[in-house]
């Protein structure tokens, strides 16, 4: 096992990477840009070193300084998390020049099945469907994507062809807008992946997003744990999720097809440690490869829950060189499991992002509910880094159950100072349709009524009736309870004594 790990990321996840290492008893290495210097990473790390400023291309994408700081502090392996270095195979390669151990898929892998297009002709020569695009095309200039739209045919999405998260994407209904949003595309992809390559694909209409984590280790067994639902999006980025998933249900042939087509992607490139493998299913339960994440989700907690499975400590052990634990007739979904992602962001306004101090956060808890947060009382959110501040999981025996626990939780929970987007998962969650588990990736765009201002408004003032009323109850309670100063200034005691005396 290993003397040490460096942790290169930040926020909830680098929190959850830490918690591995303790209960695997390996000393965790935190770094930190100026904007994260009191961030909760940093303080449950056994050790914390500065990394740059602020904007995350002068530190946590700075791969050079990262293995530096690790070589200095005696880390031998570096967990990426999610994000910023998790999928750039140059990093990985980087990391094994030096002798470090990348806790992840092997540079090639990433190489193979991080780069979008490459991935698609990889599973395409594996025999995996594929949703129609440029694959296979290589790097195209913007004119050439233009000139090719109209065989994909519109609506189309364009994708970047690294990195994740829904960062860089696009979707077209008219050539004629094609241009301006190319060239915004590239901008967001090289500002947060460091490559600016972007694709097509086409826009399958009123499908599911549902993907299958695979775990693989260094001695060929490759397993998957199931399947997670990710249709709950908003432009592109996941806002809630689920295992199993309510679409597939109890159809396990189809499960058990899904799941050998991703093992078999896996293989196709030789893939090491834990992966994703995303599918658009439409209506008919045709599935589509859509892309490979050589990383960890940000949505494992679910699939951790439903199988009883540490992923991040497998993680560690699959880069330690052990075998995996488990094989995959041992793998079974045990009840249902939902997580809401918690931003820092207001739905009552378009979802802008809210800055700040948190000045309070009240946890929920209880049977069922696990909080992976990256934020405190006192905590500042800064504009540098993505809005996701926390993760609320909870589990329970059916989906019925599950949304009533969740439920609660999110009453539960409470974070003054900044704004959230827990009034969303609430209102999403009395939908009859999302309780019905009828809704696609369009159905927090099309579906779902929006949250307003007005709304808010009145809750805001029905609250402040709430607190009035509150106040002047209990000031009249005071005012009852108030007891009078006697007009004597002895005690009882002595008065009772002195009376006694002068009876005798």
């Amino acid at each position: 096992m290993f003397n040490k790990i460096l942790i290169a990321n930040r926020g909830e996840i680098a929190v959850r990477i830490i918690r591995a290492c303790r209960e695997l008893d390996i000393p965790a290495v935190a770094l930190y840009s100026d904007a994260d210097r009191h961030s909760l990473h940093v303080r449950y790390a056994d050790e914390a070193y500065y990394l740059g400023p602020s904007k995350a291309s002068e530190s946590y994408l700075r791969g050079d300084k990262i293995i530096q700081l690790a070589k200095n502090c005696g880390a031998d392996a570096i967990h990426p998390g999610y994000g910023f270095l998790a999928e750039r195979a140059d990093f990985s390669q980087a990391c094994q020049d030096h002798g470090i151990t990348f806790i992840g898929p092997k540079p090639s892998s990433i190489a193979a099945m991080g780069d979008k297009q490459a991935a698609r002709a990889t599973v395409t020569a594996a025999g995996v469907p594929i949703v129609p695009g440029t694959d296979g095309q290589g790097n195209l200039t913007d004119k050439q994507l233009v000139e090719l739209a109209p065989e994909i045919g519109f609506p189309l999405l364009i994708k970047p062809s690294a990195g994740g998260g829904g960062k860089g994407m696009r979707e077209v209904q008219y050539l004629e807008e094609m241009p301006g949003l190319l060239e915004a595309a590239r901008r967001e992809a090289e500002s947060s992946f460091g490559d600016g390559n972007i694709y097509l694909e086409k826009l399958i209409q009123g499908a599911r997003h549902i993907e299958i984590q695979i775990l693989a280790d260094q001695r060929g067994n490759v397993i998957h744990l199931g399947e997670r639902e990710c249709s709950i999006q908003r432009r592109h980025q996941k806002l809630l999720e689920e295992a199993p998933s309510p679409f597939i249900g109890s159809d396990q042939e189809l499960r058990e097809r899904m799941g050998a087509v991703a093992v078999q992607a896996a293989r196709s490139v030789d893939y090491i440690n834990a992966g994703t493998i995303e599918f658009l299913v439409d209506e008919d339960k045709n599935y589509y490869f859509l892309e490979m994440n050589t990383r960890l989700q940000v949505e494992h907690p679910v699939t951790e829950a439903v199988t009883g499975i540490d992923i991040v400590k497998e993680q560690i052990r699959i880069a330690a060189g052990q075998p995996l634990l488990v094989k995959q007739e041992d793998i079974s979904l045990t009840g249902w499991a939902m997580e809401c992602r918690i931003n820092a962001e207001d739905p009552y306004r378009g979802f802008l992002p809210s800055t700040g101090i948190i000045t309070q956060s009240l946890l929920p808890a209880g049977p069922g509910v696990r909080v992976d947060a990256g934020v405190y009382s006192g905590y500042e959110i800064s504009p540098y880094y993505d809005a996701l501040i926390a993760k609320l999981i909870v589990h329970e025996s059916t989906r019925e159950k599950t949304i009533a626990r969740m439920k609660r939780a999110l009453e539960e929970y409470r974070i003054i100072g900044i704004r959230t987007n827990i009034p969303f998962h609430q209102n999403l969650l009395q939908d009859p349709d999302f309780i019905a588990g009828n809704f696609n990736t369009l159905f927090v765009q099309d579906v779902l009524p929006p949250l307003s201002a007005s709304h808010q408004d009145k809750t805001l003032a029905e609250i402040a009736a709430l607190a009035a009323t509150l106040a002047a109850h209990e000031q009249s309670e005071r005012a009852a309870l108030e007891i009078q100063r006697s007009k004597r200034d002895l005690s009882n005691w002595k008065w009772v004594s002195r009376w006694e005396q002068t009876r005798e």
